[in-house]
């Protein structure tokens, strides 16, 4: 029995940015390595994909003890703003793509990208709201299906 890593499956549930690059990143590195990818974007996760609303992601500063600041500080107006220029500025340095690009990057690598039908259904999306690197709309039944073989790892974001 091998125990080589052979496929990795991301569930994207939320949309800031300090989620959806750390998806993207393994995502992609993964690819890199010769390993299958998949990303499945669920409840606010679906943000990153929807066309509307990628480019707009944010810093969470409220509630996020790695940002080193107090909850009431990081409530204040522009502060996310501030955070997320910040953050936004040193990712161009490391020149890291935007969103967009990501996404396209991580289609043409292989990366499989999958839209959660319970979340699409709930926020009454259409597939002509998401990105067109999307292959499909999956049931999570669906999504644990493409999983269930030796080598495949989960995880959640």
């Amino acid at each position: 029995m091998s125990t080589k890593v052979k496929k990795m499956m991301f569930i994207l549930s939320k949309a800031t940015i300090e989620n959806v690059y750390a998806a993207f990143i393994m995502a992609n590195g993964a690819r890199m390595e010769g390993i299958e990818s998949e990303i499945f974007f669920t409840f606010f996760g679906l943000e990153a994909i929807q066309k509307k609303k990628l480019e707009h992601l944010h810093v969470a500063t409220v509630g996020n003890p790695a940002m080193h600041i107090p909850t009431m500080l990081g409530g204040l107006p522009g502060v996310e703003a501030l955070a997320t220029r910040m953050m936004k500025s040193e990712m161009e340095k490391l020149d890291i793509p935007p969103v967009s690009e990501f996404l396209e990057i991580l289609s043409d690598s292989g990366c499989r990208l999958w839209a959660c039908k319970l979340a699409v259904d709930m926020f009454h999306l259409k597939e002509e709201d998401l990105i067109d690197e999307i292959e499909g709309v999956l049931t999570i039944g669906d999504f644990y299906g493409r999983a269930d073989q030796d080598g495949t790892q989960l995880l959640f974001i």
